[in-house]
Parts: structure tokens; sequence; C-alpha cells
């Protein structure tokens, strides 16, 4: 008999504050939540619905703008988990046990450390506590704003799959594909902005709920050296590596993955049951309760004068986020100009670049003109890639040098448009 079953009443469409989802299995079966991988949608875990849903209501979920999702994109790991929390409090779903690949293991790590008393069980599929470098992220970021997520569809097939199985599952290679083609592009450059700040090593050793991690073989996205940091960090954690797999091991290794998922979930059935009511969808009207209020501002008292904090940490932190970590590092790594590097970072970057009377684009767009004003090339080339990474097309950038020919003359314009011209090229290339 068909034990899979989609809720009778169709779900709410999500809100700015909710998640698209999709409920399979009895009603009054303990909950299991599966999050999904970046550019794919919850259809990736299709092979294990049949078998986990003897057991568990399954609830899956996509990320925004991916699927056919509303097209809300989120700025942090953090805030994909409050989304999901405020979807399952919509279900009426207080506990429930957590699975998820790749960004969806962020959000389970994420849930672990800020929700601990929602997660009975935690298994996080081709995850890490630091996806990658932020760098790599941003420039992702800056790929897809210019040449749209057809370059990421062409290199998904060697991210996620081996050769194998790309050479005997043409078919599931191309539906793969197509997941990537049919994202939007905003959604996945906020995905890739949320992953460039996630890291939580420092934290792993606060989890106190069971996991398992679970990695292919083969995948050298997210491996088997990060699957062990993440046993190392995680107290109650076990080490599960799927043979002839790669990053998307629930669609090459089903059978393995959904073995491991229901050994792994099968002790934490009646802790889930007996600590949540059953599941009901609510009419889409039905408000959320909010789980805190802000205060409102004290007064100013006999605090209102003392010392502003030092900005240099704000400033190194937002000097990365726009610049990158190499150039970073490259120019705190000078002893001699030390001194000169400190002031940069406190004030150009702690003071001025953190203020909000400006955007991030708005600013690069000044500081492009003002450094091709001054002839500062090398500047130029540097903030060239930050203004890609916030947010500026290849398009913007060229009026900016356009408009400058007229203000600050067509020699200076002319340089500067060699310089941009070659770092625009370098930053936007797909790689072959």
């Amino acid at each position: 008999m068909e034990r899979v079953s989609q809720s009778q009443t169709p779900p709410p469409q999500p809100t700015p504050t909710t998640l698209q989802y999709r409920l399979d299995g009895p009603d009054d079966a303990p909950v299991l939540v599966i999050g999904p991988s970046l550019g794919t949608t919850w259809h990736m875990w299709d092979r294990q619905i049949p078998e986990l849903t003897r057991q568990w209501r399954v609830v899956r979920f996509d990320l925004p703008g991916h699927g056919g999702a509303p097209a809300q994109p989120f700025t942090s790991v953090a805030e994909l988990g409050d989304r999901l929390l405020a979807t399952l409090d919509e279900l009426g779903v207080q506990r429930f046990g957590y699975a998820g690949c790749s960004i969806g293991g962020a959000v389970g790590l994420d849930l672990a450390l800020r929700a601990p008393h929602r997660v009975a069980s935690l298994a996080l599929v081709a995850a890490s506590p630091r996806f990658g470098s932020a760098d790599e992220f941003r420039q992702r970021g800056v790929i897809v704003r210019t040449n749209g997520l057809e370059p990421m569809a062409r290199t998904a097939p060697e991210q996620w799959f081996t050769p194998a199985f790309r050479a005997a599952q043409p078919a599931i290679v191309e539906w793969a594909v197509q997941m990537v083609r049919t994202t939007d592009p905003g959604c996945y450059i906020g995905a890739c902005e949320a992953l460039a700040v996630f890291d939580v090593r420092e934290a792993l050793g606060r989890i106190g709920i069971p996991a398992l991690v679970l990695v292919g073989s083969e995948d050298q996205v997210t491996g088997p050296a990060e699957a062990r940091t993440l046993v190392a960090g995680i107290a109650d954690a076990r080490l599960a590596v799927v043979p002839g797999a790669s990053h998307l091991a629930p669609v090459e290794q089903p059978a393995a993955v959904t073995e491991l998922l229901t050994s792994h979930f099968a002790g934490v059935v009646h802790d889930t049951q007996s600590a949540m009511p059953a599941l009901a969808v609510p009419p889409v009207s039905a408000p959320v309760v909010p789980v805190a209020e802000i205060a409102p501002a004290e007064p100013a008292g006999e605090d209102a004068g003392a010392v502003r904090p030092d900005p240099y940490d704000a400033g190194v932190k937002l000097r990365r986020e726009i610049l990158g970590d190499a150039h970073v590092d490259e120019a705190l790594a000078d002893e001699f100009g030390a001194d000169l590097q400190s002031l940069v970072t406190r004030y150009a970057w702690g003071e001025v670049w953190s203020r909000e009377g400006l955007d991030r684009r708005t600013r690069s767009c000044v500081t492009l003109t003002a450094l091709i004003a001054g002839g500062h090339q090398d500047a130029l080339g540097d903030h060239t890639r930050a203004a890609l990474r916030n947010g500026l097309t290849p398009d913007e950038i060229r009026e900016v040098v356009l408009q400058t020919a007229v203000y600050c003359g067509l020699p200076a314009a002319e340089r500067a448009l060699r310089v941009v011209a070659r770092v625009i090229k370098e930053e936007t290339t797909p790689q072959a």
C-alpha cells in the first residue's frame, strides 16, 4: 500500500518570513524535517521519501527562489533558520528530527546552536562548519550577477556527481542541471552571501544534540575532511562515509543514505512524538506568535558620554567582506606599514564605509570616481573588485567611468577603463 501522502489541505503560500514546504507521510507520525542543497529543490530527496514516510511525517522545504518558491532572498543562514522555525510554528511542530544537505546542513547546525530545544536529532549531509572561503562565495555571486546561472548549471554535474554516475545516469544529471537553471539568480546570490559569512567552527562544542555526519567518499566540495571536523567538534556525533558518492549523495547513492538516515533517527521517534501536537495547517491569515519583543530604548543617562567602542574590529570585518580576505591579509601582514593599515581599517572602514547614510553600491560609485580623478590605478583595481561584490554590474561600472570622462578628463577615464576592463574580465569570466 502506498504510504506517501501529501497533505490534503494545500499549504499556504510562503510569506517573507516563512518557506515553501511539502508534507508527506502519516498525519500522526513524528516529524522529520529535510533541507536541500544550494541550487536544488526538495525533489533531491524524492528517493528517500517512500522509506522515510513509513515512520515519519516528512516536511521538505525549498530555499527562497528555488523550485518555484517566491524570490525572497535571505541574508544569512540564521535568517533562513528563522524562516524555517516560523514555518514549523504555523504547522504546530515544536520538536523534530532534522536532516540537511550542504546549505541545508548549515541550517541544521544553526538550529542546533540557537534552538536546541526544538531539534531532537540531527543529520548533516555534505556539510561543513565553514564552507570554503568568503572570497570564493562572493566571487560566485559576481559570476552569477554578470552571467546568470548558466555557468553554475554547467559546472554542477562535476561538483555534485562522480564521473561514473554522470556517465551512467545522464537523465538524472540533466534534471539536476535544470534545477540550477530555474533558480532565481538573486536568491542564489543571496545564499552565496549567506554562506560567505557562515562560520560555526568555534561553536561546535556547544552542540549537544546527537548527530550523524554523512559524506560521500568522492565529495570534492565538502568532503571527508570537513566531515571529520564536524565529528571532532560535536560531542555526540558519528561519521558515515558513503562509497561511490559525491556531493549529492542522497541522489547518487539513495539506498545507502536512506538506510543511514532511518537507522540514525529510529531512536528519536518517541522523543519527537511525545513533544509535539498533531500537525495541522492553519489558515493563511493565522498570526505567528512572536517569541520576543524589542524593549524600548532606555533614556540617555550617566552613560551617555561614555567612550565609543573602538571601530577597528568592525572595520576589519567590513574590509574583508568588500575587498576579500586575500587582499586584507596581505595588507595587514606589512609590519612596516602596520600603523597606516590600522588607521585605514579603523577610520576608512570602521568609521566611514560602515555608516548607514549610503548603501554599499553608492559608496562604490563614489569611490571609483574619486580614484579615477586622483589617478590611483592600483586602488582602482581593488575597488573595481569591491564594486562587483557590492552588487554593481559591469555595465554600471562602465557608466561610472563614462561619467568621469566628462568631469575628470578623458585621459584619466581612458587609463581607468583599461584597469577596470582587465579586472572585470578576471572576476566575471567563469572557469572552464
